[in-house]
């Protein structure tokens, strides 16, 4: 498989790599642009909505929500709502447990919990939460149109099960949720979801902002939808 090339571009957008800019108030008021910060393996593009953040190679595509987990600084519990696909054409591809994790702003990599300490966490109340603090990820590449649960996750009094492994597909839309234990809790600044495919790795940028990082940008973002679309539209023959 040919490697993606990385496209990093300035962007409005969260996922810078360090604190904003102070920008001097004038009669144009500029927007902040920020630069989308380098993963450190080949990838495409790095698409951005509020508290949304997608991004893929040649192999696989991650989409995330991290509305909630902006919201629980210093908790050392991370609630972060997924979607995972890989690319048309590529192999069918088994997602276990351990092909994910999740780096901090310290440099520190932290794994997928357990179920086990998932069950015994605070993790109900952080659900409960969630309810009313998450935005709508279901926005796939298109022929990834088949509903499909990542069940990495489930508490014993439910009616759906966990298991280990989710099996994807270009043809499925997986969505689920994901829990890391943080053990300093949340901190402010720039985070990575790590995903392993076959033969490759997505790293999803998301920064968990300050409240005046916030305010700043909180009106510049287009349509995470629409992003994709376009992302993802057939190339006009010439």
């Amino acid at each position: 498989m040919k490697s993606a090339i990385v496209s990093a571009f300035a962007i409005v957008g969260l996922s810078v790599l360090g604190p904003l800019a102070a920008f001097p108030a004038d009669e144009k008021k500029e927007v902040p642009k920020v630069k989308i910060p380098e993963p450190g393996v080949p990838q495409i593009m790095t698409l951005e909505g509020r508290y949304v953040r997608a991004a893929y190679n040649n192999e696989g595509y991650v989409i995330l929500g991290y509305r909630l987990a902006n919201m629980s600084v210093g908790e050392k519990w991370m609630l972060l709502e997924v979607g995972m696909t890989v690319r048309e054409g590529v192999s069918d591809y088994t997602l276990k447990r351990d092909a994910l994790t999740l780096s901090t702003p310290d440099d520190k990599t932290i794994p997928l919990a357990s179920i086990e300490d998932y069950r015994k966490g605070d993790t109900r109340a952080l659900e409960q939460r969630e309810k009313v603090s998450r935005d709508s990820i279901n926005y796939f590449p298109p022929m990834a149109s088949q509903p499909c649960r990542i069940g990495f996750f489930a508490q014993l009094d439910q009616r759906v099960t966990s298991w280990d492994q989710v099996d994807l597909s270009y043809q499925r839309a997986c969505l689920g949720r994901l829990y890391f234990v943080v053990p300093d809790g949340i901190a402010y600044g720039q985070h990575w979801l790590n995903v392993k495919f076959a033969n490759s790795t997505v790293r999803v940028p998301f920064r968990i902002l300050t409240k005046d990082e916030d305010k700043l940008l909180e009106k510049n973002y287009g349509s995470i939808e629409k992003q994709v679309k376009e992302a993802f539209q057939p190339k006009k023959k010439s």
